[in-house]
């Protein structure tokens, strides 16, 4: 749990990842009642998995 949140940390603050993407996922981490949060997750993961999966990984090593 703890590298999780030290890679979720470092991603956020990766300047490779465009700010607009960066912020739409912490708009998903936000505890809002209700479905919202959850949608806005599942349209930016696919985005991040598939176009900034370096990065992510590059995160991942880097929590160690």
């Amino acid at each position: 749990m703890k590298r999780l949140i030290r890679a979720l940390r470092l991603a956020a603050r990766d300047p490779r990842i465009p700010r607009p993407i960066r912020a739409v996922a912490a708009f998903g981490l936000l505890p809002i009642p209700g479905p919202l949060d959850e949608a806005v997750l599942l349209l930016v993961a696919p985005v991040l998995a598939l176009f900034y999966r370096a990065e992510l990984v590059d995160a991942w090593r880097r929590a160690r």
